[in-house]
C-alpha cells in the first residue's frame, strides 16, 4: 500500500502537543465565541476536545480578551493559541496570560521593533509563534498571489531569524485553492519550519469542505503539512470532523474503522442507506477502548452485484447484498450467506467477535 512520505521539518511544541514531521498531523480549530465571553469559550473548547480537536485558537481583539485567556486556560486542557492582528501589545498581554502560542499576521503587525518585542516575550515564556499570512491582508500584491504570499512570509521570517528565534510555525492561506497549493509548495522548499495548512474564506459549508479537501488533500499527499484547520461557516466541531475524516482517508491518522459503502444505482435492490446507518450507529456508540481494537479496520457494506463482492473481499470485514441474500466476508474469505434482514446483524456479530 502506498504511504505518504512527510516533508522533514523542525519540531515545535504547542503546550504538550508536538508538531512537525516527527509527530502526527495535528488538528486545529478556532473558537467562534468572543474570548471575553469566558463561559461560552470554555464550553466550546470542551466540546472541541470531545470532538477530537488537539489545538484551539481564540481571537484576541482587545485587552479584555487577552485577560480572559488566563481564566480560560485554567478550565481547559487543550493548548491555547492567541490570534493577534493589528496591535502587537495584545500578543504581549496574551503571552503574559499564559497562552501556548501566538499567531501574528505579517500583513498588519509588521514593524520590526514591535515584532521583536513579541519575540522577546515569547522567548522568555518559551512558547512558539505562528507566522500566519493571509491573502486578504497582504500589504502589497501582484497578479501572482502565491508568490506574494511567499515573498511576504520570507521577509517576515527574516526578522525572527535575525533575532535568533526559530521556534516558528508558518501558514500561507489564500481563499483560492490553486493559489494556496502553490504558496505552500513554494514555501516548503524555502524553509524547514512546520506548516499549518488551511484555506481561508472558503464560502458556504459544502464549498468549504470541497475547497479544503482539494487543497489540503493535495498538499498532504505530497507530504506537506503538520497541522490543519478546515475553515467552515459552520460549528467548529464540524471542522474537526472533516479534518479527522481527511487524515483518516489518507492514512496519516487512524481515528477509527473506515466504513465504505457503494453509492447505489438501479442495480441495488436493498435499502443500503438504512443498513449502513445501523453499522454507523453501532460504531458511534462503541466504547473507545473497544473501538481502538478495530481502529484500522476497513468495513464494507455493499449493495452492488458488480463491485460489491470484490470490495467486501478487500475489506477486513464486509457484506455484499444481492436481491435475496447477503454474502459475508472476513479477511478476504467468504464466511457465510445470510438472508437480507439478517445481514447487518450478522456483520455486527463478526465485529463483536473482533473486539471481545
Amino acid at each position: 500500500m502506498l504511504k505518504i512520505k512527510r516533508r522533514k521539518t523542525r519540531t515545535v511544541k504547542i503546550g504538550k502537543v508536538g508538531i512537525g514531521s516527527g509527530h502526527p498531523v495535528a488538528i486545529q480549530s478556532m473558537v467562534k465565541a468572543r474570548a471575553r465571553d469566558i463561559e461560552a469559550s470554555v464550553r466550546q473548547i470542551l466540546e472541541l476536545e470531545a470532538a477530537g480537536c488537539e489545538i484551539v485558537r481564540l481571537a484576541v481583539e482587545n485587552p479584555d480578551d487577552a485577560r480572559a485567556l488566563r481564566t480560560i486556560k485554567r478550565q481547559v486542557r487543550l493548548p491555547l493559541v492567541a490570534d493577534i492582528h493589528f496591535d502587537y501589545r495584545l500578543a504581549l498581554a496574551s503571552i503574559e496570560a499564559g497562552v501556548d502560542k501566538v499567531r501574528l499576521n505579517p500583513g498588519n503587525i509588521f514593524k520590526p521593533a514591535e515584532v521583536k518585542e513579541v519575540i522577546a516575550a515569547a522567548r522568555t515564556a518559551r512558547i512558539p509563534i505562528r507566522v500566519g499570512a493571509n491573502s486578504g491582508s497582504l500589504r502589497t500584491r501582484s497578479r501572482d498571489l502565491a508568490a506574494d504570499l511567499v515573498r511576504s512570509t520570507l521577509a517576515y521570517l527574516r526578522i525572527f531569524e535575525r533575532a535568533g528565534f526559530y521556534d516558528l510555525v508558518v501558514s500561507l492561506k489564500g481563499s483560492h485553492v490553486l493559489d494556496t497549493i502553490e504558496a505552500y509548495r513554494k514555501i516548503s522548499l524555502r524553509c524547514d519550519y512546520p506548516l499549518h495548512l488551511g484555506v481561508t474564506a472558503t464560502g458556504l459549508p459544502m464549498d468549504g469542505i470541497v475547497k479544503s479537501s482539494v487543497a489540503l488533500g493535495e498538499l498532504l499527499f505530497q507530504g506537506i503539512g503538520d497541522t490543519i484547520r478546515i475553515s467552515l461557516l459552520a460549528g467548529p466541531q464540524q471542522e474537526v470532523a472533516v479534518a479527522r475524516s481527511m487524515l483518516n482517508s489518507l492514512g496519516l491518522r487512524h481515528f477509527g474503522p473506515e466504513l465504505v459503502c457503494c453509492p447505489t444505482c438501479g442495480r441495488c435492490e436493498v435499502n443500503l442507506p438504512e443498513k449502513a446507518k445501523k453499522i454507523e450507529d453501532w460504531l458511534t456508540g462503541l466504547d473507545p477502548k473497544k473501538k481502538r481494537r478495530i481502529q484500522r479496520f476497513k468495513i464494507a457494506v455493499m449493495g452492488c452485484v458488480v463491485n460489491g463482492p470484490g470490495e467486501a473481499r478487500e475489506a477486513d470485514v464486509g457484506i455484499a447484498f444481492s436481491r435475496h441474500k447477503g454474502i459475508l466476508f472476513k479477511k478476504g474469505k467468504i464466511v457465510r450467506t445470510v438472508g437480507l434482514e439478517a445481514g447487518e446483524q450478522a456483520l455486527l456479530d463478526i465485529l463483536e467477535g473482533e473486539i471481545r
